[in-house]
């Protein structure tokens, strides 16, 4: 069975992750485990810390477990999530990225180690919210200027960055159908006496509350209807499972640097 590298596993998603590989799903298994140095399970073996998975110790080393794997998968922080990736494709592994809050110059850096070996890089890794970014496109074009759009999300309280990687995407997508960019329309929060709503404007706001998943709706409002699309996910499991496929998928793949979409096969 092919091997699998976790980076990030005992964070929240890494767990889910382990929980999903531990089934024996898409018929690969955990082959390493990798956390940040000073992590106090770090030499643990990974069925003690409650993840079922026998025979693999925590490493806070990716160097040092990557030779015996085929595929890496990396839910950490943006910064270490870059670090991942030039090691994989230093050691020609690919790498399914999950982290979130990204920003353009890191992606550069991600393209970098996609000329060099395969990735896959989503904020979301959820098959329903991908099928999400398609609908969106589509409504966006057939609905053109005459809605007002605006996206709420909505996670738990623990969550680092705002707004969520899923929600700036959605963004992206409904803009470029539009014929819009974000950085000319994008609106994030409101306060004041702020006028009028403009025509082109998108609204992108947050929401941190208790041990919310994630909750994003997109709202298309137009003048005597509302049209409203909206994904909730009920447990860290959807991500988990898709991240799993992403890895199956990746594969044998040639470098350069894929999406959901392309695991979906759902096209450009």
């Amino acid at each position: 069975m092919p091997g699998v590298v976790v980076c990030g596993a005992m964070g929240r998603m890494g767990k889910a992750i382990l929980s999903v590989l531990s089934e024996g799903a898409y018929g690969l298994t955990l082959s390493g485990a990798v956390e940040t140095k000073g992590h106090p399970s770090i030499g643990a073996e990974m069925a003690a810390a409650g993840t079922g998975c026998r025979g693999v110790f925590l490493s806070d080393d990716l160097e040092a477990v990557i030779a015996a794997a085929d595929v890496v998968i990396d839910f950490t922080a943006a910064e270490s999530s870059i670090l991942n990736a030039a090691i994989a494709a230093a050691k020609g592994k690919p790498i399914v990225i999950g982290a979130t809050g990204i920003k353009s110059e890191q992606l550069e850096a991600i393209r970098a180690a996609a000329r060099k070996t395969a990735v896959v890089q989503s904020p979301n890794m959820s098959i329903g919210v991908n099928l999400m970014f398609r609908v969106a496109a589509d409504v966006a074009r057939i609905l053109g200027d005459g809605y007002d759009v605006e996206i709420v999300e909505t996670h738990h309280r623990f969550k680092k960055d705002a707004p969520s990687g899923t929600a700036v995407k959605l963004a992206d997508v409904v803009a470029s159908a539009l014929g819009r960019e974000m950085k000319e329309v994008g609106v994030y929060g409101r306060e004041g006496m702020v006028g009028e709503r403009t025509k082109r404007e998108i609204g992108v706001f947050a929401m941190r509350s208790g041990d919310v998943v994630g909750e994003h709706t997109l709202v298309f409002g137009g003048i005597g209807e509302r049209f409203e699309i909206t994904h909730r996910a009920h447990s860290r499991d959807t991500f988990a499972r898709g991240a799993v496929r992403a890895a199956h998928w990746i594969l044998g793949k040639p470098p350069g640097l894929y999406d959901m979409a392309d695991v979906l096969g759902l096209g450009r």
